[in-house]
Order: structure tokens, then C-alpha cells, then sequence
């Protein structure tokens, strides 16, 4: 089974000196090895070949049989770290609370706090409809609302068209 710390320390190696950041790294049961990155401008094809070479040099696939996959949080992915909600400020994003409510609304703010951290507070502006005394129809009303990343099954960007 593959070292999962020295992975880690691998990969931190192979991306010193860059803004690109570690989201994920996962190890299956048949060493199927999966690196998730991200950065701040965004990530290349090139950065993600450079990366994989670095791990093949210090992991010997003769002493190790494994998988290796290397690539970018995926448009789709949930956010995970903190440096992915901050890079998001301003960006529409979808909410799925634990309690199963679905929320739409632009990523307002991100709470200070390490770039890898997992445990995220975060504002979301969600705009609702509400009828106003004496109006005749419902008005656009925004709200802030403040959320935790761990009351939420995931938070990614909204892919609504």
C-alpha cells in the first residue's frame, strides 16, 4: 500500500513555488491513485504531467504496482478547501444543506482561516421573492445567510444556464 503521508509530502514538493494547492488525495484498496488539484489562474494539462512525473520518480512502479491519476477539481466537484471557496467569491454556487434544503446564490464572503482547511464558515446572498404589506406583487428581496461547510452535503458552482 502506497505511503499516503509521503504522497502528501511528494506532492507538496512537486507544487512548491506555484499557486496550485492540494484538494484531494485518495488511495483506493487496489493503490488506484487519485491527486485532485487546484490553483487561483487555474490548471493545465502541462502541471498535471509535471506533477505525475514527479510522483513516478520518487514511487517506483516496480516496488509499487498502482494507478495514478492526476488532474484538476473538476467543475462539477465539490468545493473541499478553503482556498476553493475564496477563489469563488463573487460566483453563483449551489448549497445542498444536511437538513435537505437547496439554496442558489452568489458566494458573498469566506471566513479567515488556513488554505486547506476543511472546515469552512461562509456567507451566501440567496434572493427570494416576498410579498410586501400593500404590494400587489412579490419583489426580489437578497439575504445574507451565514453557513458552515460541514451543514452542507456540498457546496459546487451552479450549473444552471
Amino acid at each position: 500500500m502506497i505511503d499516503k503521508e509521503l504522497l502528501e509530502k511528494t506532492v507538496a514538493e512537486a507544487i512548491a513555488d506555484t499557486d496550485l494547492f492540494i484538494v484531494d488525495i485518495n488511495i483506493g484498496a487496489s493503490n488506484a491513485v487519485n491527486v485532485e488539484i487546484d490553483s487561483l489562474t487555474g490548471v493545465d494539462i502541462d502541471e498535471c504531467a509535471r506533477i505525475t512525473r514527479h510522483i513516478e520518480s520518487v514511487f517506483d512502479r516496480d516496488v509499487e504496482d498502482y494507478e495514478l491519476e492526476v488532474g484538476s477539481a473538476g467543475i462539477t466537484s465539490p468545493l473541499k478547501v478553503r482556498a476553493q471557496y475564496e477563489k469563488n467569491v463573487g460566483n453563483t454556487m449551489e448549497v445542498l444543506t444536511r437538513d435537505g434544503r437547496k439554496l442558489y446564490g452568489v458566494l458573498a464572503s469566506v471566513a479567515p482561516g488556513g488554505p486547506l482547511d476543511r472546515d469552512v464558515a461562509f456567507t451566501l446572498e440567496v434572493s427570494t421573492k416576498v410579498k410586501e404589506p400593500g404590494m400587489k406583487r412579490p419583489v426580489m428581496k437578497t439575504e445574507e445567510l451565514p453557513l458552515i461547510s460541514a451543514d452542507c452535503k456540498y457546496v459546487r458552482y451552479d450549473l444552471k444556464f
